[in-house]
């Protein structure tokens, strides 16, 4: 299935002040979690979450024990998802690489291992879930903190670490792929899922989280196979099987 493009969106600053202007009203709609965000020059599909108001989880196998494996069998499988990606890296049996914790169980244990490729361009990180908060820390910190998460993902490279791009990342490498990736907002309470509309490099990729979506850290999800789910934009991406994948349902 092609990609659809979508139209460029206003500057993310604009949309926080117009809804600062003009709360929603009682019984009003709730805005879509999806939309089109525009940073130098390259369209993205922004899906936000408020986790006071939305629950992030992960998911891996279904009721029948096999991989999910696509967007679309996710979607039918679970009633009210308003969004949902793939989750970070997967070994050939669709299996996490690195850490992987659902519904308070660690099912893979994190990898600080070293080899090649993007998962072990150090430092690489985890994105978790602790009730209505969430985080994203590089590999090492995670396991000193042991945060008491309920969903968590290892993944890499780190794109944003303490409001600096990761320190092996240029301004603009030769890499260029469709990438997708997740990033949290300094109050710890709103995570940031981004897809880029066409290929960009690590660090397009990188200074969106930064310096557009003003997400202090953001860990990379992975590239090519990137893939969304998000009805508010027409979206269910077909892609080759997928692993571990993350999605959005009200609290």
């Amino acid at each position: 299935m092609p990609r659809r493009r979508t139209p460029h969106a206003r500057p993310v600053a604009c949309l926080v002040v117009v809804a600062a202007l003009f709360p929603l009203r009682a019984g009003a709609a709730a805005p879509a979690p999806c939309a089109p965000v525009t940073h130098e020059g390259e369209t993205y599909a922004v899906c936000t979450a408020d986790l006071r108001r939305t629950r992030i989880r992960l998911f891996w196998r279904g009721a029948d024990g096999q991989p999910y494996g696509s967007l679309s069998r996710l979607a039918d499988s679970q009633a009210g998802l308003s969004f949902a990606m793939n989750a970070g890296m997967y070994d050939s049996a669709q299996g996490p690489v690195g850490l992987y914790v659902e519904d308070g169980r660690e099912l893979k244990g994190a990898s600080t291992a070293d080899g090649p490729g993007n998962f072990h361009l150090k430092p690489n990180g985890v994105f978790y879930v602790a009730g209505d908060r969430a985080g994203v820390l590089e590999t090492g910190r995670y396991l000193k903190a042991r945060p008491k998460a309920e969903f968590a993902t290892q993944s890499g490279p780190m794109l944003v670490i303490a409001g600096r791009i990761h320190p092996k990342i240029s301004a603009d490498g030769p890499s260029q792929k469709i990438r997708n990736g997740v990033g949290v907002r300094a109050d710890g309470r709103t995570a940031v899922f981004a897809i880029s509309e066409r290929p960009v490099s690590f660090g397009a990729f990188a200074r969106l989280f930064r310096d557009g979506l003003h997400c202090p850290d953001a860990l990379f999800l992975d590239g090519s196979v990137s893939s969304l789910y998000a009805p508010s934009l027409g979206r269910s991406d077909l892609s080759r099987p997928l692993g571990p994948l993350v999605g959005a349902v009200a609290r």
